[in-house]
């Protein structure tokens, strides 16, 4: 389990001159303070602590980090050393961080270096598809190069089973979690259904306990939106989650099967989604993305998120039957 320790505890521990001289009472104290670093308990740098002593820091670094006046050997002077984590807790870093973000197994591979935007080079439409993967793939890579500098909206990807909306999203996410943001990944269902968990008398979480960190994380990715049959209770919620987000400036990613329809008015017979731009779309799903939603939600998501339309067949159908894989 990660125990998150504030910079005034870091100060208080390693600012204490005696405790550099203990080194078996710092090596436990650091594990149990640590845990999450990981470090390796042979490790000749840190002896397991997950610390080492530097002799430079970089100057906005100074008051997160605890430093002590050290001997020099054969001297009576003394030399200010500062204590930083150890090379030897960098080795899981990454995966750390992928897992506190939730991002699932499955998708933890997802980057942009390894979406393949030229799959299809068959079909009516071949080249129209690969060119709706570029650009997808153009637009969310820009987005995460450009967080948080960027503008304050997020992304809608909106487009049919099996396009890569998830691959891109996660490869966003990522990217921006690697470089110390806080971001989470959450199905939409899965999402709804610990919410729903929260309630239980004897479940150990609160509901406030599950939407904290989704309404304070800088970054999140709600996979599969409308997924779940519509319910007040979850639309509700979801509402809630947006409205907030949005009120906070908080950046969301959303990803969606469920597509838009065009005319100011429904229509008495079927209807075949459609892409925002008018694009017509052999959908898996007669439901629009406002059906799944509602028309407040579906407005809301305009302000909130610029939309990125993916138009290419389902690439798992299409693609790995024909024995290719995406890496």
């Amino acid at each position: 389990m990660l125990i998150r320790v504030r910079p005034w505890f870091h100060f208080r521990l390693f600012h204490t001159r005696p405790a550099f001289h203990r080194a078996r009472q710092l090596a436990q104290l650091s594990r149990r303070a640590y845990a999450g670093f990981m470090a390796q308990p042979d490790c000749p740098l840190c002896g397991g602590t997950g610390w080492k002593t530097v002799d430079r820091v970089a100057e906005e670094e100074k008051l997160t980090r605890g430093s002590w006046e050290k001997p020099i050997e054969g001297t009576n002077a003394t030399k200010r050393v500062w204590a930083v984590p150890c090379d030897c807790t960098g080795k899981d870093r990454n995966a750390r961080t992928i897992g506190r973000a939730r991002i699932p197994n499955r998708y933890e591979h997802c980057d942009f270096d390894n979406f393949d935007k030229d799959i299809y080079d068959t079909g009516p439409d071949w080249a129209a598809w690969n060119r709706s993967l570029e650009q997808a793939k153009l637009v969310t890579e820009a987005f995460a190069r450009d967080y948080p500098a960027g503008p304050d909206t997020g992304l809608l990807l909106m487009g049919p089973c099996g396009a890569g909306k998830t691959h891109l999203a996660v490869a966003a996410l990522r990217q921006i979690v690697l470089r110390g943001h806080t971001g989470l990944f959450y199905d939409y269902r899965e999402l709804l259904k610990e919410i729903q968990g929260s309630y239980n008398p004897e479940s150990q979480t609160s509901e406030l306990g599950v939407l904290e960190p989704v309404l304070t994380a800088d970054v999140l990715l709600l996979d599969d939106l409308g997924a779940s049959k519509p319910s007040p209770w979850a639309l509700e919620t979801v509402g809630q989650i947006l409205n907030s987000r949005y009120n906070e400036r908080r950046i969301t990613l959303l990803t969606t099967n469920y597509l838009d329809t065009t005319g100011p008015t429904p229509m008495p017979a079927p209807r075949r989604p459609q892409l925002p731009s008018g694009q017509a779309v052999s959908a898996a799903r007669e439901d629009s993305l406002t059906d799944r939603l509602g028309m407040r939600i579906r407005s809301r998501l305009y302000e909130m998120c610029r939309t990125i339309e993916l138009f290419a067949p389902d690439y798992r159908r299409e693609v790995r039957q024909a024995g290719r894989m995406r890496s």
